[in-house]
């Protein structure tokens, strides 16, 4: 057997709201139940440390500030050094500025840089990435593969492709309580709900909005469910606005859950109408593995993910018309919605779980050591 790693994963960020937590926390936990040493490294959390000591998984809280933070660069060399890691991955800007400035201060490990969002590199930060103590830049998708290369202008062999898994496990048909949900949102049990997770601009949220009329004129019954607003002040606007609309009493707004497989669970139909920013859109992986029929935009990664027609329906970006048309046709064929949705769940086992993803990001860790030390991997 090859000998286990001490490995850091290191990220600013501690909401398991947010999809890049849970990736980086479900990593973790996968690499050192493979025998792996794993010291997570985030700003200081309460729950995010109870999290790692319920998983068995050591945790080190340092401010990670900004991306010159020089006292978080030294305490990550020290901590590195402590857990004699061999190799450290940064999973945002700030990680990735403050583990960089750490082997400029006499740490030594493998640095392995993650980039989750199709938005191209601007010019400072490029020198980051193209920095030779970077082993890989790892993208969650092919499509921000190639934004980075040509934004940051790497070699591609510099720049590997792991897609985000889903914890098959968690996100289980037979293990959710769609009920709870719809319960707690006093939502009839004749309601199509129509689901979306994430409030920000380019999230395509008001586009859905926008379509919805169009469904609901044909599916009266249809309820939208807006989850992850950013605050009671964004929740309130939404719903004013979904009133000017006509969709007064047919739209529910919540801010951020951590309970998103019961949630996804309780929708007839999951969208994702993003028209930027994104890579794969977590939520869609998430209501694919619960065997949920989507609807997603055809951006960065998401082709990757969803073959249209086989295991979901792809729309044009900000196309309210033929977005409502989708939504609709998934509403109306539930031949259609049950075939995407049993096809959706086996793509995920197949091939976006998080066992998956482990078993790459161990192979991609030995590769980067070997390439750091000179060695076979």
């Amino acid at each position: 057997m090859m000998a286990p790693l001490g490995i850091l994963q290191v990220l600013e960020k501690t909401g398991f709201a947010t999809g890049s937590v849970v990736q980086m926390f479900e990593g973790a936990v996968g690499l050192a139940r493979l025998g792996h040493r794993v010291t997570v490294v985030t700003r200081p959390d309460a729950g995010m440390a109870r999290r790692c000591r319920e998983a068995g998984l050591d945790w080190v809280g340092l401010p990670l500030r900004h991306e010159l933070d020089v006292a978080s660069m030294r305490r990550l060399a020290r901590v590195a050094r402590v857990c004699h890691a061999d190799l450290v991955h940064a999973h945002k800007g700030v990680a990735h500025s403050v583990a960089l400035g750490a082997t400029h201060l006499g740490a030594h490990f493998a640095l392995v840089a993650n980039r989750g969002v199709s938005f191209p590199i601007g010019a400072l930060a490029a020198f980051k990435y193209r920095s030779r103590r970077v082993s890989f830049v790892v993208t969650v998708c092919e499509a921000i593969r190639q934004i980075v290369i040509a934004s940051a202008r790497l070699r591609p062999e510099r720049v590997r492709v792991v897609y985000a898994g889903v914890n098959t496990g968690r996100f289980d048909p037979d293990c959710t309580s769609p009920q709870r949900i719809r319960d707690e949102f006093a939502l009839p049990s004749s309601a199509r709900v129509v689901g979306h997770v994430g409030m920000r601009d380019w999230k395509g949220w008001k586009e859905l909005l926008q379509a919805f009329p169009t469904v609901r004129a044909s599916h009266p019954d249809a309820h939208l469910l807006l989850v992850a607003c950013t605050s009671e002040r964004q929740r309130a606007g939404v719903l004013e606005l979904a009133a000017e609309l006509g969709l007064a009493g047919a739209v529910t707004a919540t801010l951020a859950r951590e309970d998103m497989p019961d949630v996804l669970a309780a929708c007839d139909v999951v969208v994702d109408p993003s028209w930027a920013g994104t890579g794969i859109t977590g939520t869609i992986r998430e209501a694919m593995a619960l065997g949920k029929p989507v609807v997603a935009t055809a951006v960065a990664g998401n082709p990757e993910l969803v073959e249209d027609g086989a295991v979901g329906l792809l729309v044009p970006p900000r196309d309210s018309a033929t977005l409502a048309a989708a939504i609709s046709r998934l509403l109306r064929d539930g031949e259609l919605a049950l075939r995407l949705g049993s096809a959706a769940r086996r793509r995920i086992q197949e091939r976006f779980s998080t066992a998956v993803r482990v078993s790459h990001l161990e192979a991609l860790y030995r590769e980067a050591l070997a390439k750091r030390t000179g060695a076979r991997p």
